[in-house]
């Protein structure tokens, strides 16, 4: 038995609309530490979101399972939250209600009414966002925007916190800025980050280890590359490290390259499976 803080052990999802059979994934397996950011990275409709939303709990696997924290994931809970390229802010609600949102529903009964609006109020500011408690979204950038809906996931306290291209709507500057907010978060609270990205120089700034994803349909886990990159992490200064530079390569490199000789591979264990089966 793994002892990995988030297991994914051998996950298939196949979806089925009348007779048309859609394989999406094949045989995920990872392994996550405690305290891990992981980036899953791979070309459209390779399936990250999918694998991303078993994990939540969102979908239920067709083969195999998702532990986290040694209990199974069979449905959504406040131990993973999730956070989506659409902020998906409540537009009624203040920016301080949209967080309290959250922060009612999983800490009512277990902290007071003082305690869960000093906790909210905290959630806000380690995003910068202190200033603007009662402005509503229509009244915040985007990027601010997505600043709330990363304080309302953190104030869950989750064991997982699940990222699907939180940055990927806003332009390079506000990019940039907020890849540094969730570094330095992810710094002081050290928690366990899944993200997924379609940059990869957001991949390898932001990364423990980036899973690079074959395609589909059937997709699977083509390689896995670790960032043995010292933190905290200066994006000026890894520009010119070497370091830096050859684990741009080895994933651009995957992507564009490694990826045509994987497929096929792919293709030829699906069919020695298939043969056998009918055999």
């Amino acid at each position: 038995m793994s002892d990995a803080y988030l297991s994914i052990s051998r996950v298939d999802m196949t979806f089925t609309k009348g007779r048309t059979v859609n394989p999406v994934l094949r045989n995920i397996n990872l392994d996550v530490q405690r305290g891990e950011f992981i980036s899953l990275i791979g070309h459209s409709g390779c399936g990250k979101s999918t694998v991303l939303n078993i994990v939540a709990g969102l979908l239920k696997a067709s083969g195999g399972g998702v532990i986290v924290d040694g209990r199974e994931v069979n449905e959504p809970g406040p131990d993973r939250a999730l956070v989506f390229q659409n902020h998906s802010l409540l537009p009624w609600l203040t920016v301080y209600h949209n967080v309290a949102l959250a922060v009612d529903k999983t800490f009512r009964g277990v902290k007071s009414a003082a305690e869960r609006k000093d906790w909210i109020l905290h959630n806000l500011e380690m995003v910068n966002m202190g200033h603007a408690l009662h402005r509503l979204p229509s009244e915040i950038s985007g990027g601010m925007k997505q600043r709330v809906g990363i304080a309302r996931a953190l104030a869950m306290e989750p064991k997982v916190l699940l990222l699907d291209e939180p940055f990927g709507a806003l332009d390079a500057l506000t990019r940039a800025h907020l890849q540094d907010e969730v570094m330095r978060i992810q710094g002081e609270l050290h928690n366990t980050v899944m993200m997924i990205t379609h940059d990869v120089d957001e991949a390898v700034l932001l990364s423990d280890r980036i899973v690079m994803m074959t395609n589909g349909p059937s997709a699977t886990i083509g390689e896995i590359l670790d960032i043995d990159l010292d933190r905290p992490r200066d994006r000026l200064a890894l520009s010119d490290d070497a370091r830096y530079n050859h684990y741009r390569h080895e994933v651009l490199s995957f992507l564009h390259e490694k990826q045509r000789k994987v497929e096929p591979l792919a293709r030829n264990v699906r069919n020695r499976v298939a043969d056998a089966a009918s055999a």
